[in-house]
């Protein structure tokens, strides 16, 4: 769990220093759970948009975009349950005074038991070597068999409690399991609360004459309510989605662990609109869509895994987590849910007007089954960050910090460095930098020696390297070097494009999937 942590400051440390994620106003000693984006990290958050619209929308004939308002009326949280059940279940610890969530608590509990799994099998296959065979030793190793029961015990009932919101055995699970406060130590627990996570505001000129609105804690209810307007304008047949990426708001009050919860985060999110009955069949069809889109980035295939919902959303009769294996351990990423007609029958009942979809096919109108895609923006980035940044030993005994980031995802491509600040050298990497710039975002660094400035590129998360000399002067040749590999070609100038282009276009990265 130390490295755990360490390598996770790491990660924030990183973050900042190279221009990636900011505390938000932290001239004013920060505001808690709310993050700044800087310029690099701007441009990574809009590249994960870029790659996730066009595989969801541009690949798609048959799903169109939204962009719906972040204030709605309030019914509509009414209608879709938020007012009324939109809680997270809170604890205090009576001695150091510090609010937690209670179900939180317990899922850190089973992580730290399936790390000592972790552990049993970095011992095996230190002692096994080559031989040794992970899915094996995992189904027939007695002392991770009685780990993986006990995870799924402690799961089990802490669902089944949530459910039927029995708040009192939450309570008692963490007691029988023993767990303190991270803080203090102390095991001396309050009873568990529900604390409903809206953000209030009003809207009008005067306090007496002002409505009651809430800032929208998800983005789905926008696509709901425009259903109808959406599927007769662009004359869409069911099966039909509607993709929507946006801002939401969730007052977290144990908001930790950097942009992983934040109280304003960007979601990403598709509602896919099916003929009831075909629902289970849709699910699953979206389930294996949407971890190809994660694979297809090349992150490695053992960072991710699916987790089914023990314990179903009032609206759900099917519900999984791609969970990812982030610096703290596996979490949720994204979640793909099987709403069954639960919004728009809702949307319905408390608007007074119809939501329904006439099937030609069948000659009859029905209120449709809706089978979601959501992930949260911030966490694909810190994903996908902390994946990619690493320390490697080189062969001279030094080591280098790399961002290795998915080039297709990196904020800058390519950067342009005179090997000197003279002699013509920084105007034709100039002129490299305005052919290149159409395409991609390429940066000129001219500062420092040119192995410095590669070491700097690397940990910026930058492509290629492109460096000019005397010998460019000549035969219009550079140096282009690879991030990844380190390898370092003479090229002609022409020929930059094309091998830039080669290992960034989303088409190629995209074609993965299929």
């Amino acid at each position: 769990m130390a490295k755990q942590e360490d390598d996770f400051k790491k990660v924030i440390s990183h973050a900042k220093e190279y221009g990636y994620v900011f505390q938000s106003s932290e001239i004013y000693d920060g505001l808690s759970a709310v993050y700044d984006y800087a310029q690099n990290g701007a441009e990574l958050k809009r590249n994960i948009r870029e790659y996730w619209w066009k595989a969801m929308v541009q690949m798609n004939d048959n799903i169109v975009g939204l962009d719906s308002a972040i204030l709605m009326h309030p019914t509509v949280w009414k209608a879709s349950g938020h007012v009324d059940a939109f809680n997270d279940p809170l604890i205090d610890n009576k001695d150091s005074k510090k609010r937690y969530r209670a179900d939180v608590l317990v899922e850190e509990h089973a992580a730290k038991i399936e790390a000592k799994i972790d552990k049993e099998v970095a011992k095996a296959s230190k002692r096994f070597g080559e031989s040794f065979d992970k899915n094996q030793f995992l189904e027939t190793n007695p002392k991770v068999i009685g780990y993986q029961e006990q995870i799924a015990t402690i799961l089990k009932r802490l669902g089944k409690s949530l459910e039927t919101e029995d708040l009192a055995d939450v309570k008692s699970l963490i007691e029988e399991l023993g767990i303190a406060c991270p803080v203090s130590g102390s095991k001396n627990w309050t009873e568990v609360k529900q604390f409903n996570l809206m953000f209030g505001t009003k809207l009008g000129a005067s306090a007496d004459s002002a409505m009651n609105l809430y800032l929208r804690p998800e983005t789905a209810q926008g696509i709901f309510v425009n259903f109808l307007n959406v599927q007769k304008t662009g004359r869409m047949k069911v099966p039909f989605g509607i993709a929507q990426i946006g801002k939401a708001f969730r007052n977290e009050i144990v908001a930790r662990q950097f942009i992983f919860r934040q109280r304003e985060f960007e979601q990403m999110e598709m509602q896919f609109f099916v003929r009831p009955g075909t629902q289970k069949e849709w699910y699953e069809a979206w389930k294996e869509n949407r971890i190809k889109w994660h694979l297809s980035l090349g992150i490695g295939e053992d960072n991710y895994r699916f987790h089914d919902h023990e314990k179903l959303a009032h609206y759900a009769d099917a519900a999984a987590d791609i969970e990812f294996k982030f610096p703290f351990g596996f979490k949720e990423l994204e979640g793909i849910h099987s709403r069954t007609d639960f919004d728009l029958s809702s949307h319905e009942e408390f608007s007074g007007k119809k939501l329904q979809y006439f099937d030609p096919e069948l000659n009859e109108s029905y209120v449709p089954y809706v089978v979601e895609t959501s992930i949260g923006l911030d966490r694909m980035f810190l994903a996908v960050f902390s994946n990619a940044l690493q320390e490697e030993e080189l062969e001279n005994g030094t080591t280098r910090t790399v961002l290795k980031l998915p080039a297709v995802l990196a904020p800058n491509k390519a950067a342009v460095l005179p090997l000197v600040k003279k002699d013509g050298l920084p105007e034709l990497a100039h002129e490299i930098i305005d052919e290149l710039k159409w395409d991609f975002n390429v940066i000129y660094d001219e500062k420092d020696a040119v192995g410095r400035r590669y070491r700097r590129q690397d940990a910026n998360g930058t492509p290629f390297c492109i460096t000019v000399d005397h010998q460019s002067l000549e035969d219009r040749t550079v140096t282009i070097r690879h991030r990844d590999t380190m390898e370092q070609q003479r090229v002609s100038i022409d020929a930059v494009k094309s091998i830039i282009a080669k290992e960034v276009d989303m088409k190629e990265w995209l074609k993965k999937m299929a």
